[in-house]
């Protein structure tokens, strides 16, 4: 039963996000499927709830729906209510979903369970690293961002609206978000993986802007 809701699961998300050019693709799903259930393993989460919501995490992104923090809930519950998912589990993947994104430097995000911290875990691990590098380049010049413009103050958003309102350039979004994830991992396992991305942001940035002033 668990092996073809998987699979259909697998296949609906495919096919929805066919030719998604934001770095919020199907692959980007499938290494954070990937990822959830390695932390699954070390952190006693259930591995059935973990890839559900790893699986169904960008179905309907907030960022691509109007700002609309629903859809993305709405839509997972509706495709598991189709396969006769238990109530129990539909919920929890739900509220997994719900409360995945980042949504600001000054607005913390706490997961509830360990499966939620798992799956939250597993997407930001996505966002830093060398992967992280090519994902926020894709994703800023998908909104239309300038690669960098150093008249362009950072600026840690203190409230969600202020977030999704952004409207820097793609390296403000290494000091608005990436840098910030490693110290708002929730697990250990997590952590671990992350001390090396994060140290491949910091020396990307070290290149780029000495590349920038002509240093390099």
């Amino acid at each position: 039963m668990h092996e073809e809701t998987i699979r259909r699961t697998e296949g609906f998300v495919r096919e929805r996000l066919a030719g998604e050019a934001s770095g919020h693709d199907w692959w980007h799903v499938d290494r954070v499927r990937r990822t959830a259930l390695r932390l699954a393993e070390e952190e006693g989460a259930d591995r059935v709830v973990v890839e559900l919501a790893a699986l169904l995490h960008d179905v309907a992104d907030w960022k691509f729906h109007g700002g609309d923090d629903a859809a993305g809930p709405a839509l997972a519950t509706s495709w598991l209510r189709s396969l006769g998912v238990g109530e129990d589990v539909v919920a929890h993947v739900a509220e997994i979903i719900a409360g995945l994104s980042f949504k600001g430097a000054g607005v913390p995000t706490p997961p509830r369970t360990t499966e939620g911290a798992v799956v939250q875990d597993a997407d930001r691990l996505d966002a830093i690293g060398a992967i992280g590098v090519a994902r926020a380049f894709a994703y800023g010049g998908f909104r239309g961002q300038p690669i960098y413009d150093p008249d362009v103050a950072v600026e840690l958003h203190q409230t969600a609206e202020r977030y999704k309102r952004g409207a820097g350039s793609s390296v403000n979004h290494f000091h608005e978000k990436l840098l910030l994830l490693k110290d708002r991992l929730n697990t250990e396992s997590a952590r671990r993986i992350a001390a090396g991305r994060h140290r491949f942001l910091e020396e990307y940035l070290e290149r780029f802007h000495a590349e920038w002033e002509g240093r390099a």
